[in-house]
């Protein structure tokens, strides 16, 4: 297994992630046989990095991956968890569900604990004092309930900024979405350098993009694995494995140290560029001066081509973080903006399709309210 520094501990290179965790055939329970066998071989590989969420399979991952590991001494692994701000709701009790989460997880304490998914909607959230959340979890690790605070973010790269200038000083690691898709679609490349540049070690989710990657034949899974190894600041990478021959073929991918470099990247920025058969948006701004709705057309283009790739929660919550009259229905299709455009794009046919395909989703809203009912359920 490969190994990475972090602080005083070393912590394996591969994670295992429990978002997709196998199911029974058939049904949405998880089949815990399979997830027990799974983390017998990462724990016989020497994977040390089990990362949890309140919301993952319904509020049963951490109960789930808690069992698999409860055989093992505590101080032979390390466990992620996160606080769900990111998750529309009434009210936000930082203490409630921390407490529970140790009662689930059957410890005294998280190694690595987490802000769930910082974006522009629940950043406000965030930093809020309402809800207290950062100082009561900043709280926590000083009490040593919490070993090391940091968070994830699908933020945007001016969210992102904000975040840090505001509370770098107190996150010890950053979890984003990487790929080698990504590097491009989602800015992820600006987002690693920033987190680089701020001296944060990067924790990588969504490696396979969802599995999208897994799927290329003019590419392998162990591709993508060994671009990520040629990044120097990724710290863990977090795959969320659903079966026992995911996991065997992951783990011979982290036995050494074999970081992809030369015609293999430009191979794999090819696929990329296949894969996201974008709108070809140079980010010029011409547009947005013509827009009587002064929509941010660049930023909405951007979403649609993401969109368009696989259907993914990243668009739908930076939309629904925009007011009404800045989406992509505000679109008055008068054609001013397409006027300007240097690539001659049909902009207001973007955004009508983007508005079509955003009208067939189930709104994120709607999302987080379904997922806290199955969870009480």
């Amino acid at each position: 297994m490969i190994y990475r520094n972090f602080k005083d501990k070393k912590l394996s290179a591969l994670g295992f992630g429990t978002m997709r965790l196998p199911l029974v055939e058939g049904s949405k329970t998880i089949d815990q046989a399979a997830v027990e066998k799974m983390t017998d071989l990462a724990m016989e590989a020497g994977v040390n990095y089990y990362d949890t969420a309140w919301p993952y399979h319904d509020g049963n991952s951490e109960t789930s991956i808690a069992k698999a590991l409860a055989k093992y001494p505590r101080d032979s692994y390390y466990i992620a968890d996160k606080y769900p701000g990111h998750q529309i709701a009434e009210t936000y009790d930082p203490a409630d569900i921390f407490e529970k989460q140790l009662v689930k997880l059957g410890t005294d304490h998280i190694d690595f604990y987490l802000l769930h998914n910082v974006y522009e909607k629940s950043y406000e959230v965030y930093n809020d004092p309402k809800w207290g959340i950062i100082d009561y979890f900043i709280e926590q690790r000083r009490l040593g309930r919490i070993r090391h605070l940091g968070f994830s973010c699908h933020a945007e790269l001016p969210t992102l900024t904000e975040f840090l200038d505001r509370y770098g000083d107190e996150m010890e690691f950053c979890q984003i979405q990487l790929n080698y898709l990504d590097w491009t679609l989602q800015n992820a490349k600006a987002k690693y350098e920033l987190l680089t540049s701020r001296g944060i070690p990067v924790w990588v989710m969504e490696p396979l993009r969802g599995g999208l990657l897994a799927r290329q034949p003019d590419a392998t899974v162990a591709q993508a694995f060994r671009w990520l190894q040629s990044l120097p600041n990724v710290t863990v990478v977090l795959s969320g494995m659903s079966s026992v021959v995911q996991m065997e073929d992951n783990l011979k991918t982290y036995e050494a140290e074999d970081p992809i470099s030369g015609e293999d990247v430009d191979k794999l920025m090819a696929v990329a560029d296949r894969l996201k058969n974008s709108i070809p948006c140079t980010g010029c701004r011409y547009c947005c001066g013509q827009c009587p709705q002064e929509l941010d057309i660049p930023r909405l283009i951007a979403s649609y081509n993401d969109l368009k790739v696989v259907t993914s929660l990243a668009p739908l919550m930076m939309v629904e973080s925009l007011p009404e009259d800045k989406r992509p229905s505000a679109c008055l299709g008068c054609g001013a903006c397409a006027q300007m455009c240097p690539q001659n794009i049909d902009i207001p046919s973007v955004m009508a399709d983007f508005a079509s395909r955003l009208a067939k989703l189930p709104s994120w809203e709607q999302t987080c309210r379904e997922r806290a009912a199955a969870q009480k359920a």
